[in-house]
């Protein structure tokens, strides 16, 4: 079966999308149809055809049919599933709020389509570290298997959040949210980067 174009998967995504909220993605179980030319850029631009996608709407529509399913990234409506390449994760956190204080603290993230998620044990944060540069890409779980990665500004702000915790007897900098705490780096790490 032949992949749609772009635009005929976004009619079908309105098609099947009723109401407010996210479509039922889950309960989709559409054939696979091959793969798209559609890419997803590390700093969240969306490219079709090599040329990104200007139309804000639409963006937020493809990214609300969005699924990961392995380490394969799909579109997927009603009658079928499409792959497309994403360079890093699917979003980008632009910004965050904080309601409360150290451990009783709420950190709400905004990703650049407009989603809104508190880190919490469902939706955590974490952070992977560059082999060589041995700098920190945090990342925050959206919804489904679905991240985002915090931008660096928001990542600076976070910092200015942080502590330091004892997990398993190793001393951690790290940040709470919805009263659990997200590993940074070792604190003696940290000691030694300095």
């Amino acid at each position: 079966m032949k992949a749609s174009s772009a635009e005929g998967i976004a009619t079908a995504a309105r098609a099947a999308t009723k109401g407010r909220g996210l479509p039922p993605i889950d309960l989709w179980n559409p054939p696979f149809c091959g793969n798209l030319d559609m890419r997803i850029a590390r700093d969240g631009t969306w490219f079709y055809l090599g040329t990104p996608i200007g139309r804000f709407e639409l963006v937020k529509l493809f990214s609300s049919i969005l699924r990961k399913e392995k380490d394969r990234y799909y579109l997927v409506t009603p009658e079928e599933k499409v792959g497309i390449t994403v360079d890093d994760a699917p979003f980008v956190a632009v910004d965050f709020s904080v309601q409360g204080k150290y451990k009783d603290q709420t950190l709400i993230f905004e990703t650049h389509v407009g989603d809104f998620v508190e880190a919490s044990s469902n939706n955590p944060i974490r952070f992977e570290r560059d082999s060589k540069t041995g700098e920190p890409s945090p990342y925050v779980h959206v919804r489904a298997g679905l991240e985002a990665l915090i931008d660096r500004k928001s990542f600076y702000r976070l910092v200015d959040l942080c502590d330091h915790e004892k997990i398993d007897g190793l001393e951690w900098f790290g940040l709470y949210s919805k009263r659990e705490f997200f590993p940074i780096i070792p604190s003696k790490d940290l000691h030694e980067a300095n």
